[in-house]
């Protein structure tokens, strides 16, 4: 009895850190990012270079240009998270919000996702070298990237602790990406600062870094734990 009562006090192995990218919905979140860098690859060559908007443009932007003054303040405090003080905000406030719920591969990834997405437009930018209102470098959009990828972070983190399948995950991970990228692209077209083709290859960024960067998280902190 007393061996018994010792092997139930003994300490088992410590459980690995639940992973960022939940193994059921790798492949299909795979399948969308090698989708999604396709066609941010295949936009930037069709616009690489042009200083105007295109046919697809020309099509949306008369539906949000001319917005009254009301819904500008409105596109002004959406653009704001995306701008370095809203952006950091957003970021320390998320990565608390993991390390409260004891999730600290998902406070690394909202830094490195954001980061690796943000940094990625970035890069794009001068290789396009698409511009709007004169010098400025359009495509793609770094504001809407970035919204799309914290969204993205905080969907998987919810799809992890919810349990959810690889079907019900995957549509809460797009759905996420779709009403952030949404909001801020809209804020985007509205003030200007971007044309709608931009914002489609910043969203396309975003789906196509953010899952790949979970990803490299996850081996690396599982490499560290082996």
């Amino acid at each position: 009895m007393d061996r018994l009562a010792g092997a139930d006090l003994e300490v088992g192995p410590a459980q690995p850190a639940p992973a960022v990218l939940p193994p059921l919905l790798r492949v299909w979140l795979g399948l969308i990012a090698t989708l999604a860098a396709l066609v941010a690859v295949v936009l930037g060559a069709l616009y690489a270079g042009h200083s105007e908007p295109g046919s697809v443009d020309v099509w949306i932007q008369p539906a949000v240009d001319g917005v009254p003054s009301s819904w500008r303040n409105a596109a002004l405090a959406v653009d704001y998270l995306g701008e370095p003080a809203g952006a950091a905000m957003l970021v320390m406030a998320t990565v608390a919000g993991c390390l409260l719920l004891r999730r600290p591969r998902a406070a690394v990834l909202v830094v490195a996702g954001t980061g690796m997405t943000v940094g990625t437009t970035t890069l794009l930018k001068p290789l396009v070298g698409r511009t709007i209102n004169g010098p400025y470098l359009s495509y793609p959009s770094g504001h809407t990237a970035f919204l799309a990828a914290l969204a993205l972070v905080v969907a998987l983190l919810a799809a992890g602790r919810l349990g959810l399948g690889r079907a019900a995950g995957t549509v809460l991970v797009l759905a996420a990406a779709l009403v952030a990228g949404a909001a801020m692209g809209w804020a985007q077209v509205a003030l200007g600062a971007h044309y709608p083709t931009d914002v489609l290859g910043g969203w396309c960024t975003a789906l196509a870094v953010t899952p790949a960067t979970a990803w490299l998280v996850d081996r690396v902190a599982d490499a560290r734990v082996s």
